[in-house]
């Protein structure tokens, strides 16, 4: 009974009590109900369109980098004959454990104009002049999405590498005895037994890019920079709520469309997968 008293407190009341303030309408605490006035203002408003399809972007690009990579280094520091195996698994799983604030800090000043970044690719002649990483558009996303995956891929590996420790090692030996290449042991033996883990990989990723707010709120200094480029709907939420004019009617709406899209992405993926298992029995 204290369990489901306290969870009742803490997690059951905000989340129904958050679904009715979206409802509401007002500045600061001076709510009123306002029926769906806050869900036309979704579509009206630049802003919220701009985070959707930057959250969304970075979503559709990152998360399959960060899920391939992580696969193909769990199954290279699987291998028993690769040597300082540890080590590499322990500097691939580090950056996930390690200081927010600390790595924010070194990246901005890696990917600063006269950044490590562009002198290593000044030196190397793959560019003519250095990049603005966080003053341009495209690459301020393209800066984020690296620092996204280079957090977080060592974290999925862990999962891959102790689902590979699990399988009979007897069943890739004889697939290599009937002459089976490696590539074909991996699509055909690995993905199949590892499609459970692969399923809640994708899934916490993709709830975790959907509410992504650290990095960017870190790297761009909390204004979602340059021109709303990188603003993502959790970073939005935050300004709403925090920084701008507090409307907190409005920012329950947008936290609701985050709880909408994780839960549509979600169900597509269960099913996915369960297609393909019904496909493959």
């Amino acid at each position: 009974m204290p369990a489901l008293v306290l969870l009742g407190l803490f997690m059951i009341y905000p989340i129904v009590w958050s679904l009715w303030m979206s409802f509401q309408v007002g500045k600061g605490m001076n709510l009123s109900f306002g029926g769906f006035a806050n869900i036309q203002r979704l579509t009206k408003d630049p802003v919220f369109i701009r985070a959707l399809i930057n959250t969304f972007t970075f979503f559709i690009v990152q998360v399959p980098i960060m899920i391939t990579l992580a696969l193909l280094f769990a199954v290279a520091l699987n291998d028993s004959t690769l040597r300082f195996r540890g080590l590499f698994r322990t500097a691939i799983f580090l950056p996930c454990v390690t200081s927010l604030i600390a790595y924010s800090t070194i990246f901005k000043s890696m990917f600063a104009v006269d950044g490590i970044i562009n002198q290593t690719l000044m030196a190397l002649h793959l560019i003519a002049s250095p990049i603005s990483w966080l003053g341009d558009p495209f690459w301020a996303k393209v800066t984020i999405i690296i620092a996204i995956t280079w957090r977080w891929t060592g974290y999925n590996m862990i999962f891959y590498l102790a689902a590979l420790q699990n399988i009979d090692r007897s069943i890739y030996e004889a697939a290599r005895i009937d002459g089976v290449p490696a590539w074909a042991r991996f699509r055909y033996l690995t993905i199949p037994m590892l499609k459970p883990v692969i399923l809640f990989t994708t899934v916490v990723s993709t709830i975790g890019t959907l509410q992504l707010f650290d990095e960017v709120f870190n790297l761009t200094g909390g204004t979602g920079g340059p021109s709303d480029s990188t603003v993502t709907l959790s970073l939005y939420i935050y300004n709403l709520t925090f920084k701008f004019m507090p409307s907190f009617g409005y920012s329950a709406t947008v936290s609701w469309v985050i709880v909408l899209v994780v839960a549509i992405l979600s169900f597509l993926q269960f099913l996915v997968a369960r297609d393909r298992k019904v496909k493959s029995s």
